[in-house]
């Protein structure tokens, strides 16, 4: 390898990769990142939620700076069926406690301002440049190969999203199956600060993370999504690559359907879509656990999304705060091994860091999750339910006699596959939850 070979090679300017990259600078690192878009951010879809603590963890210098937009204050999951929906609210006033913090974020200013932090730090950014394969010497990757141009490196983090190809290349075990991926479609949806606080009953500055399942996705998996921004509303509609032909409706003929519900449809009121955005994302990974799945190979790291790290339980969804502590980690490794002057460590290195960290940790917790958000009960007739048994307590009906309460909910409980199958898919999430 040649004197002039990068200490590391970032490839992707997403959340994981910048931060990386800003971690491996400020650690005096000479690295290289290198993003496809003509900046840092310019790909990555509108809208999202970001769990603070792993940013303020590797970037306590200038969290206070980062551009985030609303206080998440209000938790509200519904579950819809045709024009009902029964809501679960929780209200907390989370001043007390500034670690449990989370923030609705619009996505490409967050990773603008990532990348120009790690820049700031010492970083060289390269932007408007496609990687197009990887320079592999004796069965270690040794840098990168973009157009006419082959730059070396001592390691390649790859931070290029959930369809890496590269990390294909670098031979790097992947399982990219239609279950395993999920589409989206995502709408930003501008009203002024006065409307957002009216309409959800915030303050300024505070906002609601709110959650949506069954009818939104024709009672399939997948679910839709609405973040109170500053000065705007990010909603979108998640389905796996497995369902999505299984509908009647396309995927944006389905967001459309979304905000047309009697429950959504008056928060948007008089709203105007300023961004609209597709994207593909992974779905949380039955093999990720403690050595379960690849995460290095001589020379290189995969990262973020990349590296299909991701929580899914629901009624919580974080990608965000582990993409940057996913970056954190690799950058962390790779700056000992760089230290240690033993540049083959660094894989190892790096997953055994994953390893004591909250990320494998939480995913390991939660991997029974995927196997209960494949019952299809949960997306169809269990919302049939909630719904029907609201309609049932509080709706009145003149042309039909009262009758018990009790006997109704056993007669919506038998509608949705009877009292055994409830208990059993009970036992089930109770299971998945210890």
């Amino acid at each position: 390898m040649s004197e002039e070979a990068f200490d590391a090679i970032v490839v992707g300017g997403g959340v994981s990769g910048c931060v990386a990259a800003y971690v491996m600078a400020k650690e005096g690192l000479n690295v290289l990142l290198v993003e496809r878009g003509a900046e840092c951010g310019e790909k990555e879809m509108t809208g999202g939620r970001i769990y603070t603590h792993s940013l303020k963890q590797y970037m306590p210098e200038c969290f206070q700076d980062a551009p985030l937009e609303r206080r998440v204050e209000k938790e509200r999951i519904s579950f819809t069926y045709d024009n009902s929906a029964f809501t679960v609210d929780y209200t907390e006033d989370r001043d007390a406690d500034p670690k449990r913090d989370s923030y609705s974020v619009l996505s490409s200013r967050l990773v603008r301002w990532l990348g120009e932090r790690a820049e700031e730090a010492g970083a060289m950014v390269a932007c408007g440049i496609r990687v197009d394969d990887l320079l592999i010497h004796d069965g270690r990757v040794s840098g990168i190969i973009a157009g006419d141009d082959v730059l070396e490196a001592k390691v390649v983090v790859l931070a290029d999203g959930v369809n890496s190809l590269l990390a294909e290349k670098a031979g790097i075990e992947r399982d990219v199956s239609a279950h395993r991926m999920a589409v989206g479609v995502k709408e930003l949806i501008e009203l002024d600060e006065e409307q957002i606080c009216d309409r959800f009953g915030v303050e300024q500055g505070k906002g609601v993370a709110w959650l949506f399942a069954g009818g939104v996705t024709e009672g399939a998996y997948g679910g839709s999504f609405l973040y109170t921004n500053k000065t705007s509303v990010s909603l979108g509609l998640i389905r796996t690559l497995s369902d999505i032909e299984k509908g009647e409706l396309s995927l944006p003929a389905q967001l459309d359907a979304f905000k047309k519900h009697p429950v959504v449809a008056p928060l948007l009121k008089d709203g105007k879509t300023i961004e609209y955005s597709g994207h593909m994302v992974p779905e949380p990974d039955l093999d990720f656990v403690p050595g379960g799945k690849q995460l290095h190979v001589p020379g290189c790291i995969v990262v973020g999304d990349a590296a299909g790290l991701i929580i899914n339980i629901g009624f919580m969804v974080r990608g965000l705060d582990l993409a940057v502590a996913s970056g954190g980690i690799a950058a962390r490794a790779i700056a000992e091994a760089h230290a240690n002057k033993k540049l083959d460590s660094a894989g190892s290195l790096y997953e055994q860091y994953l390893k004591d960290s909250f990320i494998l940790q939480d995913m390991d917790v939660y991997k029974r999750f995927p196997i209960i958000m494949t019952n299809h009960r949960i997306f169809n007739e269990y919302p049939q339910m909630l719904t029907g048994l609201m309609s049932d307590m509080f709706v009145l009906n003149p042309d039909e006699h009262s009758k018990p309460v009790m006997g109704r909910a056993m007669a919506r409980i038998k509608e949705a596959g009877g009292i055994r199958s409830f208990l059993r898919d009970f036992r089930g999430f109770a299971k998945a939850l210890r």
